[in-house]
């Protein structure tokens, strides 16, 4: 062959001119960003929402090496009760409708789409689909979600199973 590349051989084979693989979030930055894509990606979250009278719906999107991302749907007046998540951080995002997020102390506040909500290990609060209409919420916890302790509205500690007669 009468190429430069035909020289070098085949510059797709030396790894280090490709740009580089994009790789799995690692920041709170990188983990608001992919709810965000998610978020305005709708063909991707919408065929799979469904509602349930009963209970909130879940729906586990996808996981990554530490993280998974879950997609909520919630009914007017389905709410979380006061929980945390352990030992996990996250992000929500509400993709449709509208949310309520009792903080305690920290007060409250409604969140709408493109509102984004960042968490630490340890943050209590309780959200509540206060308005008339459904709401879809995505959230994306980092590690994954393996502990979530509910609370009793005026308390800061966590239910004991006892407490609670089981």
């Amino acid at each position: 062959m009468d190429n430069d590349n035909a020289i070098a051989g085949d510059p797709l084979a030396i790894p280090h001119l490709l740009p580089p693989v994009t790789g799995h979030p690692t920041t709170v930055a990188q983990f608001a960003g992919l709810a965000g894509a998610l978020a305005g990606d709708r063909e991707c979250w919408a065929p799979l929402v469904r509602y349930d009278a009963v209970s909130r719906w879940y729906h586990r999107l996808r996981t990554g090496p530490g993280y998974e991302v879950w997609l909520l749907s919630w009914v007017p007046g389905q709410g979380s009760g006061r929980h945390d998540h352990g030992a996990s951080s996250g992000v929500c995002a509400v993709l449709s409708g509208a949310l309520t997020e009792d903080a305690g102390a920290r007060g409250a506040r409604v969140l709408t789409p493109g509102s984004l909500r960042v968490f630490g290990p340890g943050y209590v609060h309780e959200m509540v689909n206060a308005s008339l209409e459904p709401a879809v919420s995505l959230h994306i916890y980092f590690p994954g979600l393996t502990e979530m302790r509910m609370y009793p509205r005026e308390a800061a500690a966590p239910v004991s199973r006892a407490a609670l007669g089981c």
